[in-house]
């Protein structure tokens, strides 16, 4: 296998518009920074592009040292400022349950305008994967996305589409499925992939607009429905860190 890192993705909001990184420091919770914020309905349950598409538009940044949070939104305005907390709430991810903070300011009142609908934005206690640790850091091999866009008859699929957090060159078509369980190199990390992603609507959409435009649910229905995998429509594995280290675009990636 001769393989390398090809992107690096994170967002620290998640939901919101992709961030591409040189490099990143992969820690055992994940992609430092990744997912660090995200947004909850009036209920606390999570709330993702997945029924709000349109939230892929927002560009954040965050600024760690200053601890600054800016939003950009598509009509040009951006929201600004130092983030503070106006204490705590229990917030339903997914299937678990977080203690979160409150993140007092500007944000929730644009993001809810923006959307239309009440959000509040919320602070996890680290990197916040959908699978936790045992998912901590997302791959996906180019070749899977040129089987996609064969399986579609498109030129190319956008990788943002999976919002996955390394994109991996010189991969066969799907190669990373044959990875889980075992030790994957990853720039000065070491890896090891625990299952396949299973796909939802979210990869549907525009990763620039969030309206959708491709449907690659089908596509998988269609052309993987005979894979050996731990979760339906498989495209992408997650992996726990077994060592934490700094990954950067062209790093070589081997099993070890």
């Amino acid at each position: 296998m001769s393989a390398r890192v090809d992107w690096i993705s994170f967002c620290p909001v998640k939901g919101l518009a992709l961030q591409q990184l040189d490099e990143c420091e992969l820690t055992e919770a994940g992609v430092a920074g990744d997912r660090e914020f995200f947004l909850v309905d009036e209920e606390h349950r999570l709330v993702n592009s997945k029924g709000l598409g349109a939230l892929q538009q927002i560009v954040p940044r965050y600024d760690a040292a200053a601890s600054v949070l800016t939003l950009a939104f598509p009509d040009g305005t951006t929201v600004s400022e130092p983030v503070h907390f106006d204490g705590a709430i229990e917030a339903r991810f997914w299937n678990i349950t977080l203690d979160v903070r409150v993140v007092d300011g500007p944000w929730s009142e644009a993001i809810s305008d923006f959307a239309g609908r009440n959000l509040r934005l919320v602070r996890s206690p680290g990197p916040a994967p959908d699978r936790r640790r045992g998912g901590a850091a997302t791959l996906l091999g180019t070749g899977s996305l040129h089987a996609m866009a064969r399986q579609l008859d498109v030129d190319e699929v956008d990788g943002r589409r999976f919002r996955m957090n390394f994109g991996i060159d010189g991969l066969a078509e799907h190669e990373e499925d044959e990875w889980l369980g075992r030790r994957v190199q990853l720039g000065e990390s070491i890896v090891v992939p625990q299952g396949n992603v299973g796909r939802c609507a979210v990869t549907t959409q525009n990763p620039e607009t969030g309206e959708p435009d491709l449907d690659t649910l089908k596509a998988l229905a269609a052309y993987r429905r005979e894979a050996e995998t731990t979760e339906p429509l498989p495209f992408g594995v997650y992996a726990a860190v077994a060592q934490p280290g700094r990954v950067r675009v062209g790093d070589p990636v081997e099993l070890t």
